[in-house]
């Protein structure tokens, strides 16, 4: 969900996944911590916020016992850290438009990190609802794709349980719900047997940049792994296009 080729942009963050899984599984439960404090309970069954993030853990191969931990550790007498989720905006190299959610224990130390990054990388960070409006919130839903599946039939599914967009890419259909619907959505779809590779609320552009430049998509590139690097930065959207790379 980080802007272009959406699928091709989970395609990568999942293969980073396999990749740095320690740190990947740390936002999540960070993600987790924040959804048991907000939905008031650690049961996932009176917990809906909780349900949610469970299933993108689930997305990113986390194992249930590392669930479980997360969710005891989150449930604690208050000895857990207390997050704060802050959103940062601005551009980045190529003039794209960038959103990126954080979950911090020092705000000041994050606003300082984030500021440093977008400057370093060429980009400026702006004031909040600087690039917001260029973008819709929305749910998707990646389920995998194979060759048993039927296309149409796999479209009525998702729109009778709620699903207000459906788009079949070559190898995943993308599902796309509103905010509230997620939850509703997502389980409906699990509960008709469907395997996710990813799950979860984000932000969609409205319109992309296409970059063809091909030093200012490797700055664009540095500069997203050096967001995605930071252990507080939860998520990143932007409105970037361009070829990726064989």
């Amino acid at each position: 969900m980080s802007g272009h080729s959406k699928w091709a942009n989970i395609k990568n963050k999942k293969e980073k996944t396999d990749a740095q899984k320690g740190k990947i599984f740390t936002k999540i439960g960070r993600e987790i911590a924040i959804a048991v404090k907000e939905g008031g309970s650690a049961d996932p069954a009176n917990n809906s916020k909780l349900r949610d993030v469970i299933a993108k853990a689930k997305a990113a191969n986390m194992p249930n016992d590392n669930i479980a931990r997360s969710i005891k550790k989150a449930s604690g007498d208050g000895s857990s850290i207390d997050y704060e989720e802050v959103v940062y905006e601005g551009y980045g190299p190529g003039n794209i438009a960038v959103i990126v959610n954080v979950l911090t224990d020092n705000r000041n130390r994050i606003a300082a990190e984030m500021r440093h990054i977008f400057s370093k990388s060429g980009g400026n960070m702006g004031a909040s609802g600087s690039v917001a409006w260029m973008f819709d919130k929305k749910g998707l839903i990646v389920i995998e794709r194979t060759a048993l599946m039927d296309e149409d039939e796999v479209m009525m599914q998702a729109l009778d349980v709620g699903a207000e967009d459906f788009i079949a890419q070559e190898d995943a259909f993308e599902v796309y719900t509103a905010p509230a619907d997620f939850s509703a959505v997502r389980e409906g779809l699990e509960g008709l047997g469907f395997t996710f590779l990813s799950a979860e609320i984000g932000q969609i552009p409205k319109n992309t940049t296409n970059i063809t430049d091909p030093e200012t998509i490797e700055k664009i590139e540095r500069f997203l792994e050096r967001l995605d690097d930071n252990d507080d930065v939860q998520e990143v959207f932007h409105n970037g296009v361009w070829e990726e790379k064989e």
